[in-house]
Formats: structure tokens, C-alpha cells, sequence
């Protein structure tokens, strides 16, 4: 390092030529002194100099360090290589509450103090019935998609949020795209009388066990061996990268997804409620015991009544266990469902899948991270990551890294998952369905269940306080899984119309797509109607409002608008799957 003189040169003495005085050795001596003085404050100067350097440099170190924190660095044959730090890949938890607070006083904090003003109510919507058209959802709103919006190379209109198979948020299917031509208010010349809803939890983080895929298991490994990767270009994110997803609970948009659906029910079909006021009973909405799905079936009755609901609905409440009986989670006393041979079918279909569509991908990202074998299912798992992420975070970087027809991949990864897991494909589908079904028909006869054969509890489906008959509107929240198993067991054929779905391409125009029929707040409209022209009830079916044919029940006949005749010999068809 230079170092500068901070002090004159040291002068010479000087002299005539050959003249050497006392009075110049006395000049000579007086210099030396000056000189070693101006060396002395020299050394000390460039010592303080240096100390402010190293303190500068230190600073400047530190916040090089708070960036790239516990940061090694080796010789390698390539030069220079920055490491992982030790963070990277490690599991992050913000624990809220905190434990004991000291401010927790609720008694400072009363939740009614009076003073309420006026609180007239007014008539029930009933937009299903009384508006010109019926609102569909199709925007997702508080998540935000990658940077740029679309991948590279995409179509205009590419929305990567419907790709994500049973991980997409749920939005409106379009008019026709299931086979009818209508939409769900109710045709000219009929009215809705009741309805029957079925839905799916909202958005939830991922869950603890995974066949295949799964975030924590990439999450993990990149933690273990942090010490020897490094990650440059697209990946260059993962060096500070750290693991904040939960797990199977709701997510906070998870918990907004089924708030607004309470609201958007009640807007549509408030006015059934005015049976339960003639009635003189309250509605009977059913969930299970699990978290999420507690929490969704609470926070959509908060959407539906407001948030001071206690006295306006009844929850039921069933147990998801080993050992009881429960149509909502009907796989806890299904024996097939314990074997994989027979539950889950589909992990060879999309290990052989991802191997095809990510072999791309695979190649481009393992150029990127240096000392870390990326597998074709570490790949598959940064796109799970990306929907997980998005709906739990609002955002994710692993969302930038894949192209459409990457996504596309994915999209038909999970159409191939729930095809042979839970679907047309699985053998235990059916028989899982049943149960739910066998609840319906019920419902809608009015007649209670004869025989318990299947996933039906009788403890509760034989007492009418627990499983009423004849009210106007019954709501369940259930599983993706079960929703299939439903679909599945009322032979809804027309998702099964193009067959069995290869692994070794994407067939055209497929009948059968997941995110479609089973997203995060899926939900199934099951619609009475009463028509002029027809004397017997009517009964449609749309999922996430798009109406579908039940052709492939056979006594079953419907019009253009899906619409079927509630016939006894169409339900104890539905009814004997």
C-alpha cells in the first residue's frame, strides 16, 4: 500500500563549497534534530492514517457481511468461488402471538360497549334470481405474479395462476368450457328454491407428507450442504434464500379466499334463508376437525352472517380421525385407502412426466448452481415452491424461472396426480365418494338414509337435529380429494370424455384438468330449481360456476341449460354408484 508523507522532506545542511564552519555543524545538528522529529510525526500520522483506513475498510466489511452473512470463500480451479452462507435453505418462523404478553388485559378491552346506533336489517339478496347476468371471478386479487408479469416467450393472455393445478386459487370457468351453453342464474321460466354447496378449504401451506415433490425436502437439502454450492444468474436469489412456509394450516389469503366466498354466497342466494326464519330453525353448516378446515368453514359463516354469527347458523363439527365415520374425509375407513397400490397410483406417471417436460429446465437451472446436483424433482418441487409461496407470501422468485410450456408441464403433472389419486383413474374413488352422495340424495328427497354402508356416520345422519331434511340450504367444506371422489361417484362422465391421461404427452383439448375442478376453494353448486314447464323439481350442477352435464348418469335427461329432472329413478342411479 502507498503510503504519503504527511511532513516536509528532512532539509540538508548547506554550505559554500569546501567551507565547513562551526556555525554549519551546529546548523547540521539543529537539522538532524528537525529531521528525526519530522520522521517521528510521519510514522505516527501514517499509523493514525492506516488505523482510519482499517476502520473504514472494517465498516464496509460488516456490511458486505449483513448481506452476505457467514459467507466462506475457497481457491478453485476456476478461480474465486463465493459459497452458500449458512443460512440459505434454512426453515424461518415468526412466532406470533407471542406467548405471554405483557399487555393482555381483556378486560380493559370489552368487544360490546353499547352505543350501537341503528341496525335495521334489510331483504335478503338474491342475485342468482333477480340479476341480469352472474358475477364471475376473475381476478385474483393481493398475489402478485412474476417479473416480468409473463414468462419469457408466453402468449399474451397466459394467467400462470390457473397452471397450478389443485395449487391454483379458484376462479370462474368459463361459459361452455364444460359442455353447456348457459351460465348459473337461473334460466327463463325457473327459480331457484335451494341449493346445496360444496366447497374446498382455502389456500393452506403445504402439507407434512408428499409422495412426490414436497417444498421442505428442497428447502432442507440446500440448508444441509450450504457449504458446498453457490448459486449465480437466475438462481443467484438462492444465496439468501430461507424457508417461511408453514405447514397445512390456512394462509392469510387462504383465510380471505373463504371470507369472500361466504360473502359472495350470501349476496347470491341470502333469500333461501328466508325458509329457516318460516321454518323457525337455524341452518346446519358442516366441517371437520382439521385446522384449516375448521378455519375455513369459519371464516367463510363470518363472510356469509358477519363476523357476530353465533346465534345465526349452527357448525357442525365432525371428527377427521381413524375410527369414525365422516362422508367429508371418507378415507379414515376406507382400508384400500392405507394401501399405495390402490390410493396412490400416480407417482410413476409423473416421475415419468417430469422427466420429459423438465429435461430443459433441469439442464438450464443446474448451470446456474455450482456444487449442488438439482434432480428433475428438486426442479418439480421450485415450481410447487412457486404456488405455495405465492399464495402463503404473495410473491415468489422461483415463479420467474420457467417458461409456458414449463407450466403447461406442471399443469398436467397434477392433472395426472388427481386422475389416478383421487379421480376417474383411482379405484377407491368411487367407494370414497359414495358416502357424500348417498347425504345428497337424501337431502334432496327428504328422506333419511336407510342403509349405512359406506362413509356415513348414523350417529349423526340419523338424528335431524345434527342431518336436517327439507331446509333450503345445507353447506359443507370438505377436501380436493373428496370433491373428485364426488365428481367420481356421480359419474360426472363428460371430465372423463377423452379417457385414461398418458405420461409421455399432454393430450389435445383433454377433458379432465384439475385446476379446473379441484383449486384451493373449489366449490360445487348443487341447484333445485322449480319451472313452469315442468312439474317435478329440477337439479343442476356447477363447479365453480360452470354449469356441467350429467349425462353419464343414465335416467338422468337434461336440457341446454344442464338442467335434469329430479326423477326417483335418476337419484337411486346417482345414489347406487
Amino acid at each position: 500500500m502507498d503510503v504519503i508523507a504527511l511532513s516536509p522532506p528532512c532539509p540538508r545542511p548547506t554550505s559554500s563549497a569546501g567551507e565547513i564552519t562551526t556555525t554549519a555543524s551546529s546548523h547540521a545538528r539543529r537539522s538532524r534534530s528537525r529531521c528525526s522529529r519530522y520522521v517521528a510525526a510521519s510514522f505516527v500520522a501514517g499509523v493514525f492514517a492506516c488505523a482510519v483506513v482499517q476502520y473504514a475498510f472494517s465498516i464496509g466489511c460488516a456490511q458486505f457481511a449483513g448481506a452476505r452473512a457467514s459467507q466462506r470463500q475457497v481457491d478453485t480451479h476456476d478461480g474465486m468461488l463465493y459459497l452458500a452462507p449458512e443460512h440459505a435453505g434454512k426453515t424461518v418462523v415468526h412466532d406470533y402471538p407471542p406467548a405471554h404478553p405483557t399487555n393482555s388485559k381483556p378486560e380493559f378491552f370489552p368487544t360490546n360497549v353499547g352505543y350501537a346506533g341503528p341496525t335495521p336489517t334489510g331483504a335478503e339478496a338474491a342475485l342468482v334470481a333477480t340479476a341480469p347476468a352472474y358475477p364471475m371471478k376473475t381476478e385474483i386479487q393481493n398475489l402478485l405474479g412474476p417479473t416480468p408479469p409473463r414468462p419469457k416467450g408466453s402468449k399474451k393472455d397466459f394467467d400462470m395462476f390457473k397452471y397450478w393445478g389443485n395449487l391454483s386459487p379458484w376462479y370462474s370457468i368459463p361459459k361452455g368450457t364444460f359442455g353447456v351453453d348457459s351460465t348459473p342464474e337461473a334460466p327463463d321460466g325457473c327459480r331457484v328454491t335451494a341449493l346445496h354447496f360444496l366447497h374446498r378449504h382455502g389456500a393452506r401451506y403445504p402439507t407434512n407428507w408428499a409422495s412426490y415433490g414436497g417444498p421442505v425436502k428442497f428447502a432442507s437439502r440446500l440448508h444441509e450442504e450450504a457449504a458446498n454450492w453457490d448459486a449465480s444468474g437466475e438462481l443467484s436469489f438462492l444465496n439468501d434464500w430461507t424457508y417461511k412456509l408453514g405447514s397445512e394450516i390456512l394462509t392469510p389469503f387462504g383465510r380471505q379466499q373463504m371470507f369472500d366466498l361466504g360473502i359472495s354466497l350470501r349476496i347470491k342466494y341470502g333469500f333461501l334463508l328466508e325458509n329457516s326464519t318460516a321454518q323457525n330453525a337455524l341452518p346446519v353448516f358442516r366441517t371437520e376437525s382439521q385446522d384449516r378446515m375448521l378455519h375455513s368453514a369459519l371464516n367463510f359463516a363470518a363472510g356469509f352472517f358477519g363476523i357476530d354469527n353465533q346465534d345465526k347458523y349452527l357448525q357442525s363439527i365432525t371428527i377427521e380421525a381413524d375410527g369414525f365415520n365422516n362422508t367429508l374425509c371418507p378415507y379414515k375407513t376406507c382400508p384400500n385407502a392405507r394401501d399405495p397400490t390402490k390410493s396412490d397410483r400416480a407417482i410413476p406417471y409423473i416421475r415419468e412426466w417430469a422427466a420429459i417436460y423438465l429435461k430443459d429446465a433441469q439442464k438450464r437451472l443446474q448451470g446456474q448452481i455450482k456444487g449442488f446436483d438439482l434432480t428433475t424433482e428438486d426442479v418439480y418441487i421450485m415450481q410447487q415452491t412457486c404456488a405455495y409461496e405465492t399464495v402463503a407470501l404473495g410473491y415468489s422468485s422461483f415463479c420467474e424461472l420457467f417458461t409456458q410450456e414449463e407450466w403447461e408441464g406442471f399443469e398436467y403433472a397434477l392433472d395426472l396426480y388427481f386422475w389416478y389419486d383421487s379421480a376417474f383413474g383411482a379405484p377407491t374413488a368411487r367407494v370414497q365418494g359414495i358416502g357424500y352422495v348417498q347425504e345428497l340424495v337424501a337431502r334432496l328427497t327428504e328422506t333419511p338414509i336407510a342403509v349405512h354402508n359406506s362413509s356415513t356416520n348414523s350417529t349423526l345422519n340419523d338424528n335431524p337435529i345434527t342431518f336436517p331434511l327439507g331446509n333450503s340450504l345445507y353447506v359443507d367444506a370438505t377436501h380436493e380429494v373428496v370433491v373428485l371422489n364426488v365428481i367420481t361417484a356421480l359419474n360426472l362422465s363428460n371430465f372423463a370424455a377423452t379417457g385414461p391421461l398418458p405420461s409421455d404427452h399432454i393430450p389435445e383439448n383433454r377433458s379432465f384438468i384439475a385446476s379446473q375442478l379441484a383449486p384451493f376453494g373449489t366449490n360445487i353448486q348443487f341447484q333445485v330449481l322449480s319451472c313452469e314447464a315442468k312439474p317435478e323439481p329440477q337439479l343442476r350442477i356447477i363447479i365453480n360456476d360452470g354449469v356441467s352435464p350429467l349425462t353419464g348418469v343414465k335416467g338422468c335427461t337434461a336440457d341446454k341449460h344442464g338442467i335434469y329432472t329430479q326423477r326417483e329413478e335418476c337419484l337411486s342411479l346417482v345414489s347406487a354408484w
